[in-house]
């Protein structure tokens, strides 16, 4: 199976035990946003051949978790206290999966997400993220 990202991403270097059966994972960050993307292989899906509801959550969570974290200045150390994600379709082997958070509101202490889920650009789940920030006390920068 190819491992092949869109012109634009690179190798996700943050790796966790949790993801790295699912490597490579790749990232593209833009001024508001941190990309995460895949190449959906046979450890990626459910015994039916689609990509696996857990593997969407937690690749979700992580690119909403990395974009909440621009939103603030220095260290932080976001935990998520909130998960919801709504599957829209299936994805299968093959399609490029990509995680793209369309919506970020950061406070001093909490930052909310949202995002879009698209296997080849075409939407199979939405997911939305509520994170706590125990880093000591910063102010967050606005939203663009």
């Amino acid at each position: 199976m190819s491992h092949d990202a869109p012109e634009g991403f690179q190798p996700h270097t943050r790796h966790s035990p949790l993801t790295r059966p699912w490597e490579p994972i790749f990232v593209q960050t833009t001024e508001t946003a941190v990309i995460l993307g895949l190449r959906l292989a046979e450890p990626h899906t459910n015994s039916r051949g689609f990509a696996h509801g857990g593997l969407i959550a937690a690749i979700a969570d992580n690119a909403m978790g990395l974009s909440c974290g621009l939103h603030f200045p220095g260290p932080n150390a976001l935990v998520t206290i909130n998960l919801t994600v709504d599957y829209l379709g299936t994805a299968r082997i093959g399609q490029w999966l990509a995680f793209e958070t369309v919506f970020v509101k950061a406070t001093s202490s909490m930052a909310f997400a949202s995002l879009i889920v698209t296997a080849d650009g075409e939407p199979c789940a939405k997911a939305g993220s509520t994170f706590r920030n125990m880093a000591p006390k910063s102010n967050p920068t606005k939203p663009a």
